[in-house]
Order: structure tokens, then sequence, then C-alpha cells
């Protein structure tokens, strides 16, 4: 069973920077994918980025160069590191596990609000 607890949100200009983090508890965190995912306003949830247990990294094509994920295995933490914010980024923000056998992303925190203002 694994709990996910997201913070660092709030109101950015455009151009500055956030950094999300994630709070996990687990056994398995060193084993999982993790991943942060975003719902924008009126939209579905869309894939943001993700990093394997051994730092491997894959990004949406819309926010390479700008976000960097990172984790932290020894203290069950996952971050998001956001520079470069437009307004489209604006979303509530989610990180979620997928824990072996990764059938999926399975576990899912609360979500954050993230706001860019033009």
């Amino acid at each position: 069973q694994v709990q996910l607890v997201e913070s660092g949100g709030g109101l950015v200009q455009a151009g500055g920077s956030l950094r999300l983090s994630c709070a996990a508890s687990g056994r398995t965190f060193s084993d999982s994918l993790m991943g942060w995912f975003r719902r924008p306003p009126g939209k579905e949830r869309e894939f943001v980025a993700s990093i394997r247990g051994t730092g491997v990294t894959n990004y949406a094509d819309s926010v390479k160069g700008r976000f960097a994920i990172s984790r932290d295995n020894a203290e069950n933490m996952l971050y998001l590191q956001m520079n470069s914010l437009k307004p489209e980024d604006t979303a509530v923000y989610y990180c979620g596990a997928n824990t072996p056998p990764y059938i999926g992303y399975g576990y899912w925190g609360q979500g954050i609000q993230v706001t860019v203002s033009s």
C-alpha cells in the first residue's frame, strides 16, 4: 500500500519557477516507476514526466528543456523542478506510482494547484 502527498504548488508569474515535491510511503518506492501528471482546467489528465528507480527519465514534449524530474530513494521523495513557466502550465499536478509488477499507475496523490499568470 502506497500513500503520496504533493506539496510546493502555488501562484507564479510567467517565466518564473516552482518546485513540486511528492512524499511517498511504501516499501517498494525504489523499484517503482514514478510520474508527474497534470489536469489543466476543462481538460483531461496528461502525462508530464516519469523517472525509473534507476534514474532514467522521460518527458512530454511540451515540458522538455523546462522541467526536470528527480527522486531521492533514500528519503522516498519525488520532485519536479519547473522553470520558464507558461500560462499553459496552469493545472492541478499529481504524482503517481507504478509499482511492481508495473500494471499501471495505481497510486495517486491528492493533487496540487499550480497557477501561472500572464
